[in-house]
């Protein structure tokens, strides 16, 4: 955007200069024209009074020649008199070319009575001559012509240097325009630039992140400080929240152990087998519900604030996961196995990222898959970062299950009854976007879900 604000500012300074510029230069070069051609028709005036005598007595010419050489010699300016039949009488040297189509032109117009002069601009590439003639005679009698052929270059040189300054001039302005110019711009979009850095750092979850407004034009400033109350707003409401999940899961938690120990001590009088059966019944639900409160503790945890990133080995954290999760594999003759890779692999994530987003998973593959079947885990060097895949063959997800898998308490159809808060995913998905990785679920040939972990290299 600055660019294209330069590019604007420059255009419209481009073209108040060329409006400025270009007229003023012509004007030069035609005010210089008009000059030359003024003194020139004044010279040869003069020297149609003196040729007249001697053309109409057709006397000596010594001392009008002798006159347009001492002129020739001061001015540089060739001076001829023609009779009425265009035949050179007299002229200040001989090598005046009469043939020359300029020289012709204005000496038939002077011929015909009227004063003459070279019809084009002293431009500053001008190489002609500029020539002019006038009528010698009075009374409307012609009876010749005098005609002057003026060099053009000191007069032309003049100008090209005068438009050279012109020039100069204006880009000497165009370079201050274009200092003023990114400066107007960079001061007008820093508040932006600014703007735009605070709101991916509020998207990144940086609910501290604000921008100064106290700076660039009052409609931006107004802008900033309107974005910060609204991240403030935002980071209040979410605080409020968390906070909420936070103490009800810590107040619960007292009245819930309570409520376990009464049931409890209830199964020490029970004797009856549906009395007993629904006694552990209880106790399990006082079980799941206490799971709950820790999930939304966990949950509450990993989205609050900032995290610390450290670079850790996904090889060896992942082989340690698989090393305490073997136990409860092998009690349901579930095969946990682990791929080494060939080098180790570094990563930087959240400090417990990777533990704890490989004990939800290996916790679900575990859980829902068959007794008898087998559950991978495998690090592998990917897309220029870390890949940890989890693949069980248990019954697996659909393509829209998979999708809603990471929202709250959403629980797959069929797996009501089985153990879980509908949380893991979800804390793992927080905890992935802190790391800046990225969490994939997909579909395991030929069946079973397939979860994908991916960490950005140190």
């Amino acid at each position: 955007m600055r660019v294209r604000i330069v590019a604007t500012y420059l255009l419209l300074l481009l073209l108040v200069l060329a409006a400025l510029e270009v007229p003023f230069a012509l004007s030069i070069a035609g005010r210089d024209t008009q000059q030359v051609v003024a003194d020139r028709l004044a010279d040869a005036t003069r020297f149609a009074t003196l040729a007249e005598p001697a053309l109409r007595t057709k006397g000596k010419t010594t001392e009008l020649a002798a006159e347009f050489a001492r002129y020739y010699q001061v001015y540089g300016i060739a001076v001829i008199v023609v009779n009425q039949d265009a035949f050179d009488v007299v002229s200040s040297r001989p090598s005046v070319d009469l043939a020359d189509k300029a020289v012709q032109r204005q000496t038939r117009r002077a011929l015909e009575g009227r004063e003459a002069s070279d019809d084009g601009t002293i431009w500053p590439w001008r190489l002609e001559p500029f020539v002019v003639a006038v009528p010698v005679g009075r009374g409307g009698e012609v009876i010749g012509a005098v005609v002057t052929v003026s060099p053009v270059g000191a007069r032309a040189a003049g100008v090209r240097t005068t438009w050279s300054v012109l020039a100069v001039g204006g880009l000497v302005v165009l370079f201050a325009g274009i200092v003023a110019a990114w400066s107007l711009a960079r001061w007008t979009l820093r508040p932006v630039a600014e703007l735009d850095a605070a709101a991916h750092e509020l998207g990144a979850g940086d609910y501290a992140a604000r921008v100064p407004a106290a700076d660039g034009p009052p409609e931006l400033r107004r802008l900033g400080s309107a974005f910060n109350e609204m991240a403030a707003t935002v980071a209040d409401s979410l605080e409020r929240q968390r906070a909420f999940v936070s103490h009800a899961s810590h107040q619960l938690r007292n009245p819930l152990t309570a409520v376990r120990l009464r049931v409890e001590d209830l199964g020490a009088d029970l004797t009856d087998p549906q009395a007993v059966e629904g006694h552990r019944l209880a106790l399990e639900e006082v079980e799941r519900l206490g799971e709950v409160l820790d999930s939304l503790l966990a949950l509450a945890r990993a989205e609050r604030g900032r995290f610390e990133l450290a670079d850790i080995d996904a090889g060896e954290v992942a082989w340690a996961r698989v090393v305490a999760w073997q136990p409860v594999a092998a009690r349901k003759t579930i095969t946990l196995r682990y791929v080494r890779p060939p080098h180790s692999l570094k990563a930087r994530a959240v400090t417990t990222a990777l533990d704890q987003a490989l004990d939800a998973l290996i916790d679900n593959a575990v859980k829902f898959s068959a007794e008898g079947s087998t559950v991978t885990v495998r690090p592998v060097a990917d897309e220029g970062g870390v890949a940890v895949h989890v693949l069980d063959t248990g019954p697996g997800l659909t393509e829209q299950q998979r999708e809603l898998a990471t929202e709250r308490f959403w629980r797959a159809p069929g797996t009501q009854n089985v153990d879980g808060s509908g949380l893991g995913l979800p804390i793992v998905a927080v905890l992935v976007e802190a790391s800046s990785g990225r969490l994939d679920l997909l579909a395991n040939e030929p069946s079973g879900l397939h979860a994908r972990l991916w960490f950005p290299s140190p």
